[in-house]
């Protein structure tokens, strides 16, 4: 029997309980205010209620809508190994059906309960004995659901309910604001990611535009190729970028514009790397795209850019007109450092630049080909200037007769050919018949006169010279070989070429290949020499002042002009010849030659009867 004393007892301890609930509560308030990270403000709910609630374990989860899943916010239970179900199916998940029917369930049994299938043998897991689940909700939506459970049976009452039922008013008004936090948030994190990609959009159309205007405005290949692999690095945040074209032979790629500011020297502009087996080559081969990277084994460990840190890149084939022009390459010093989108962007920067790179290429042959052009008209208006107006050689003599001969039989084989002879003898015009007769007709025939070219000019005159490669090089100048392209050389007095520079003459004739002077790009000349001397080549070797390979070089098929006291019987006809041409020069008739005259001339027999003569 209770007496009043107990009765007094009791409702004292059940004041002071509900004081303490209510307290507790105010605190509960007091963390949402100070808390706004989610797991922070129920990790303090937690401990707050366990001071005046009984609970094993605690959960707060929020629902999306869209999964159908719940999120567990918190979830505490010393003896569980996972969370609890988190799939919405309410016929078989405690907290899905409170969320739907937003309505307060409490199973004083665990053990007896039958709806929940899911969610109790969960429970008996954690050794729950009994739970109680409570919809989390504002006026404006449904949030989620605030879950107890206890090791011991029918652990929770009405009152505690109804308490628990205020805690969660906060519980889901605290959830809200942090949702409306965690938006805010997100949204702002979306507006810089679109920002970002606003500015990287406009950075990539600014380089398409950059790269447009530097084909359009800028026809020196290196310039334009350099302004664009800068733009390339900076809009791509990469650490290098190159551009690679092959040379004249097509045989090796060659760095022709490299951006890379951090470069520990491996890599340069000029640099050379051969087509076969090389990734630059595979990709210039192919026309096809490679994505490189040190992980996945690529490029192998002795690979140039390996060596400059480099450890992922893309090899971009550059292709105007179904024909790949080049390679665009882009080097980073991080892994996996290109996306698949920037790949794709990059492919259509490298069509730019092949585009650039072709209308480069193509003005550069026009300009080419108009500059020499401009040198053969040049060198041809001389020639007529200089000319003395013979069409052919004049005379029927036996030993001229032998001459000509010689020149039928080496014209079309394409020898080089030694002219020997006294000055004056016509060296240049047998020079010219080798030339009318050979293969080459159509093309240069150039002259040069080694004797007449002072020393110093004498190797810029041959291999042509490079603008500011000396002193007085104000312009580029293009040499006799590069000129006689496919034509004829002929080098007069070529026992004046002095030592020094008659290796480069023996490397030209052996090779086919020479330098400009003050330039390192070799190249090529595909031209016949005919080269003329009075002297005695096979002398000066044995002097030394003649090299002996250049000379066997030269001295392929010697043909000797006789002079004209050899040949007297062609004196009447060059008389007649000459009296003809200067009267016609003089605006003159002559039509005899007295008898006594041209028998003195006949007679003369002095060294000086080497005449130059043509009809």
């Amino acid at each position: 029997m209770i007496t009043r004393s107990t009765s007094a007892l009791l409702q004292t301890q059940s004041e002071s309980q509900l004081e303490d609930r209510y307290e507790a509560l105010f605190r509960v308030s007091q963390a949402i205010n100070a808390h706004h990270d989610p797991r922070e403000l129920f990790s303090t709910l937690a401990d707050e209620l366990r001071q005046v609630i009984r609970f094993d374990f605690i959960g707060v989860a929020r629902y999306g809508e869209a999964s159908n899943r719940a999120e567990w916010l918190l979830t505490k239970c010393d003896q569980a190994s996972e969370e609890p179900p988190s799939e919405c199916i309410p016929e078989q998940t405690l907290t899905c059906w409170v969320y739907e029917e937003q309505e307060a369930v409490v199973i004083p049994h665990v053990d007896r309960e039958l709806r929940f299938p899911r969610m109790t043998d969960w429970l008996k897991q954690c050794g729950i004995r009994s739970a109680c689940a409570l919809p989390l909700r504002t006026v404006h939506r449904r949030l989620g659901i605030l879950a107890l459970g206890s090791r011991y049976p029918d652990a929770y009452s009405e009152d505690e309910i109804s308490f628990l039922s205020l805690v969660a008013n906060q519980v889901a008004l605290a959830i809200d604001d942090a949702l409306h936090l965690e938006d805010s948030r997100v949204a702002q994190v979306e507006l810089r990611q679109k920002q970002e990609e606003l500015q990287q959009e406009r950075d990539r159309l600014k380089l398409l535009l950059d790269v447009t205007n530097g084909v359009v405005s800028n026809l020196d290949l290196r310039d334009v190729l350099r302004a664009i692999t800068a733009t390339i690095r900076r809009v791509m945040q990469c650490d290098v970028v190159s551009v690679d074209l092959p040379d004249a032979d097509s045989s090796q790629l060659q760095i022709y514009a490299l951006d890379f500011p951090e470069s520990k020297g491996y890599l340069k502009e000029e640099s050379v790397m051969p087509i076969d087996g090389t990734p630059p080559g595979q990709v210039f081969l192919t026309g096809k795209t490679w994505v490189l990277d040190v992980d996945d084994g690529t490029p192998p460990k002795d690979c140039v850019i390996f060596k400059e840190g480099i450890k992922s890149g893309i090899l971009l084939p550059m292709i105007a007109r179904n024909r790949v022009l080049g390679v665009l390459g882009l080097g980073s010093r991080q892994g996996h450092a290109f996306s698949q989108d920037q790949i794709d962007f990059v492919a259509q920067v490298a069509n730019q630049v092949a585009i650039a790179v072709d209308n480069a290429l193509a003005y550069g042959q026009i300009a080419d080909l108009k500059d020499k052009l401009a040198q053969e008209k040049l060198y041809l208006e001389d020639e007529i200037r200089s000319e003395m107006n013979f069409d052919e050689i004049v005379g029927t003599s036996l030993a001229l007769r032998r001459v000509l001969s010689q020149v039928e039989t080496v014209a079309p084989t394409g020898s080089a050919v030694l002219i020997l002879g006294e000055t004056g003898t016509g060296k240049e015009l047998i020079a010219r018949a080798i030339h009318n007769l050979s293969r080459r007709k159509d093309r240069t025939f150039v002259k040069l006169n080694c004797a007449a070219i002072p020393t110093g000019l004498l190797e810029s005159e041959l291999f042509g010279h490079e603008k500011g490669a000396f002193t007085g090089a104000i312009a580029q100048r293009i040499g006799r070989f590069e000129l006689a392209n496919q034509g004829t050389i002929f080098l007069d007095e070529i026992a004046e070429i002095p030592l020094e520079l008659q290796p480069k003459l023996l490397r030209v004739l052996q090779e086919r290949e020479f330098e400009r002077l003050g330039s390192t790009r070799t190249l090529r000349s595909d031209a016949r020499l005919v080269a003329a001397t009075n002297r005695d080549l096979a002398a000066m070797v044995e002097e030394g002042k003649f090299r002996a390979d250049l000379f066997y070089r030269v001295n392929v098929f010697p043909v000797r002009v006789p002079a004209l006291r050899e040949r007297p019987e062609d004196i009447p006809l060059l008389v007649r010849h000459f009296a003809q041409q200067f009267a016609r020069r003089n605006n003159k008739t002559i039509e005899t030659i007295p008898s006594e005259a041209m028998d003195a001339l006949v007679r003369y027999t002095g060294r000086g009867m080497s005449v130059n003569c043509r009809m």
